[in-house]
Formats: C-alpha cells, structure tokens, sequence
C-alpha cells in the first residue's frame, strides 16, 4: 500500500517525527530492522531510544494507521522519506555514520523519481551531498536535484519539553536545488508552525553543528564555575539564580556530573578542505569528561571528612538517565560515575523510577527497593538526576550523607556540587 512518508529509524528522531505526522493524518510507514517488530506489537524497544514516548503512544499511532515494518520494500512506494537513523559517536570520537549508509542503501534500491528524501540524522557539514548523495544515486540509478528531490533538516526536539513540542519547534531545512528546499519545505510545513530554509544543506548541517556544540561549550564553562566556586567557598547557585535576573545577553545553564544525551560535541573532521579544528569545543569536550571524576573526588572527599573510605563504603545514586523525568540512557554520566566508584571498591546500589534494571561493567547493580530505607542505609547518596517522584527535602533528612550533583535541594539541606 502506498504512503505519503516513510521514517526511517525510529529512535528519539524518527518516533516523535512519526507520532507528528500520524497525528496530522499523513499515511506514515516507519522502516527499523530492530526496533519496528516490537513497535508494530504496541511495546517499546528496550533500548529506551524512544525519548518521552510511551507505549500507550505507539498504540495510539498504530490504531491511527502507523506501519513499522522491517520490509525494505516498503520503501518504494512513499513520496517523502525522512532518514533519522542514529549517528553514535565512534571511537575516536568522530560520528559512526554506518547506520545513515545502511537506510540510504536500502531506500536507494527502490528509490522512485520524485520522491523527496531528507535527512535528519546528526550529521557533519558535507554529509548530504559527498556522503549521502552517491550512496541514493549510485543505487538508483537517479540524479538528486533533477529525478528526486534531497535536503537536510536537523533534528531539533528536546525530549522532555513540555513548552516546545513538535508543532511549536521550528524546521530548518536545506536542499539541493531550490526545488528541493521547497519540497522539504512543503512537507515540513504540513507538521510544523514555522519552516526556516537555509541556503543549502551545508547551512542546515552546520546549524545543528553551532546548536549542540553551544550548548557543549556552555555547559563547559558553568561545570568549571562549579569547581570554582567549591574551591572558593561561593554558592554557584545563588550566583546563577542571580545572574539569570539579566534581562539580556546571559542564558543560565547548571552544572552536573556529566554531559549525556544524543546531542555529541562536534568538529569538522575534514581538515584537507582547509577547516580548522573548533579549539573551544575541544577544550569543553574536556571539560565535561572530567565532571564524572569530579563527583568521585567529591564524594571521596565528603566520606573522608566523615571518617570513611570509598573502598567499602555502602553508595546509593538516584537518577541515572541523562534527563529527568524519562527513561534514556544515553550518554549518560552516572555509567562512569557507578564504574569509578566499583573500581574504587565501593559497594554501589541505585534507584531509578524510570530504570527497573541496570549493568555497569556487565554486572547488574542492585536496585533500591524502598528508597529512603536505602538512602538511610548508605553511607553516601549521590543525587545524579533529579527525577520529580524524589522528596529531596524528605531524602536529606533521611540520607547520613546527600552529594546534590544537581542544585535540587534546599540549600543547606545537602552538600551541592
């Protein structure tokens, strides 16, 4: 059966893309060789990719005419074909761009003349036209930009976001060719208040560029902040609660353990076209690896003054996604955190309302069944994700020792990062 769409990859990009244009009536197949058998059940893949969607949602989609399939075949009778396939970071620290190769091979082999492809996936400026392109017009026998129409689109959804949905997020789109700006454009518009066109899909693909690696940078600098003012006795959140008061020129980011999610720091890796390497983003790369150890100095710290070592020390962390208040891992900082203090000997246990299991290191960690029993129990908790379920009033009470990596509880009421 023809549809209007094809989503290709149907993790935090390509679910919340599918529910939008499910909901605006668009006739949407969604293609995943891993995750669309369970989707096409009504249940969530386990690997928590889906960002704030539940499985009561992807039922939702289903009895409003959502297809995932693992047919390729599928492929060759839709109009547009958005691929949102994952990038992760390899390495070396360079985006794995083998998942975006294998959807461009599989909609190449059935691609038809005039369908609109647009990429969504992470992706570095040039992806489009030198990656991207030869793979859809070597398969097909098609030129982009004459028998079919291709663009770039960044992905722009902050999971979690209740103010900035999918409707209310503007679309930045860059084609190939005019024409294939308003392609993009028109289908963009059927989903989105607001399309925004670039002068060409270098444009689009740096915009994601300058937008993740803003927020990298930024909170770079607030998490160096933080080390500061711990060494020189200042509240950081008094001086951030402060200094959002500017009406102008100031944006307050916070510190934390770490930096997750699927947003990576980029550069661009292709110094022979003359590109210098983004020193800054290099630095704050740095700057945000070291956060981890950093709550683990903390931590070794506050045990210390208390007459404990880390080696034996009961540990209780609460929170280990990367957001609050949802169920995605990635990136995560509470893997390294949980690892340093195993290899340092402590005994680690975790809660999480939104994580039933957990592994670090290939073992899984115990999980706290009665919370405040287990921040009672340890000798240290360590506030990694502030999840709304948690009383921090309440578990500062109940807690021998509460390290807040979040600036969540009152002050006073914990030791705060």
């Amino acid at each position: 059966m023809p549809a209007d769409l094809a989503v290709i990859g149907l993790g935090h990009l390509g679910l919340p893309l599918a529910q939008a244009a499910v909901a605006r009536g668009i006739d949407t197949i969604g293609y995943d060789p891993v995750r669309a058998t369970d989707l096409a059940g009504g249940r969530l893949p386990c690997d928590g990719a889906e960002g704030t969607l539940t499985a009561a949602d992807v039922r939702r989609m289903l009895s409003g005419g959502f297809r995932p399939t693992v047919n390729p075949a599928e492929l060759g009778r839709v109009r547009t074909a958005v691929i949102c396939a994952p990038t992760p970071p390899a390495a070396d620290r360079s985006l794995d761009l083998g998942q975006v190769a294998d959807a461009a091979r599989a909609l190449a082999a059935r691609l038809r003349p005039h369908t609109t492809v647009i990429l969504e996936s992470p992706a570095y400026p040039g992806t489009t036209e030198e990656f991207l392109r030869p793979i859809l017009e070597s398969g097909s026998g098609l030129r982009a930009g004459r028998d079919f129409h291709l663009a770039y689109s960044p992905g722009r959804l902050d999971p979690g976001n209740r103010s900035h949905g999918y409707a209310g997020t503007p679309k930045v789109i860059g084609g190939l060719t005019p024409a294939c700006t308003e392609s993009a454009a028109t289908f963009y518009g059927r989903l989105t208040d607001k399309v925004v066109r670039a002068r060409g899909p270098r444009e689009a693909e740096t915009v994601h560029l300058l937008e993740t690696n803003y927020r990298h940078v930024n909170m770079a600098l607030v998490n160096e902040m933080a080390v500061l003012c711990h060494d020189l006795g200042i509240d950081l959140w008094d001086v951030i609660r402060c200094a959002e008061t500017k009406p102008f020129g100031f944006q307050a980011f916070r510190p934390g353990p770490g930096v997750g999610g699927h947003g990576v720091p980029l550069d661009v890796p292709n110094p022979s076209r003359g590109a210098r390497p983004l020193r800054m983003v290099e630095l704050a790369q740095q700057v945000n690896d070291r956060m981890p150890q950093y709550v683990i100095q903390r931590s070794a710290t506050l045990l210390n003054e208390h007459g404990k070592s880390v080696r034996g020390a009961r540990v209780l962390l609460l929170g280990v996604t990367y957001k609050p208040d949802l169920a995605d891992q990635q990136g995560a900082p509470a893997q390294e955190v949980a690892t340093r203090l195993m290899e340092l000997g402590a005994a680690v246990s975790y809660h999480d309302p939104y994580v039933p299991n957990w592994s670090v290191l290939g073992r899984p960690v115990p999980r706290a069944d009665s919370l405040y029993e287990a921040a009672a129990d340890a000798d240290l908790t360590i506030l990694l994700q502030h999840h709304r379920t948690y009383d921090l009033q309440g578990l500062a009470v109940k807690a021998q020792l509460l390290l807040d990596t979040r600036g969540a509880t009152p002050a006073g009421a914990a030791h705060r990062l």
